[in-house]
């Protein structure tokens, strides 16, 4: 069978508290691990999309406006659905699973990735990724 579940492709969640949110798989591990032995990958994702930016906003708010907030999960295959699309944002050394041994370093990984969406979405690349499933 031909593996389609890799690293860059974007997904949505389908189960769970980010359930209806887009995400970019990170890492994937097929045969499991010795925690979770069933196929899962690790995801970053979009917790709240940014808003519509029009011409007359001020600098102040169209910086508001392009404001994301990201999460950090680890998914199982069938609580996610794959998508057409890939997203190019390096987040393979800034999220791994050791991430959620602490606090501390899953707000530092958190902070990392949600700064790197940023400025993937106002490059104006990924458009799709970047807006909500549904209005």
């Amino acid at each position: 069978m031909v593996k389609f579940l890799k690293p860059n492709k974007a997904v949505v969640v389908l189960q769970g508290r980010f359930a209806g949110k887009k995400a970019v798989i990170v890492r994937n591990f097929d045969e499991g691990t010795r925690d979770r032995q069933y196929g899962h990958c690790l995801v970053a994702g979009i917790a709240s999309y940014p808003k519509k930016v029009i011409r007359k906003d001020s600098a102040k708010k169209t910086a508001k406006k392009s404001r994301v907030k990201a999460f950090i999960k680890v998914v199982n295959y069938n609580h996610i659905m794959p998508t057409r699309y890939t997203v190019d944002i390096d987040l393979k050394e800034v999220v791994s699973t050791d991430v959620f041994k602490s606090n501390d370093s899953k707000v530092v990984a958190l902070k990392e990735t949600k700064s790197r969406m940023e400025e993937r979405f106002k490059s104006g690349k990924n458009k799709w990724f970047f807006s909500k499933l549904r209005f």
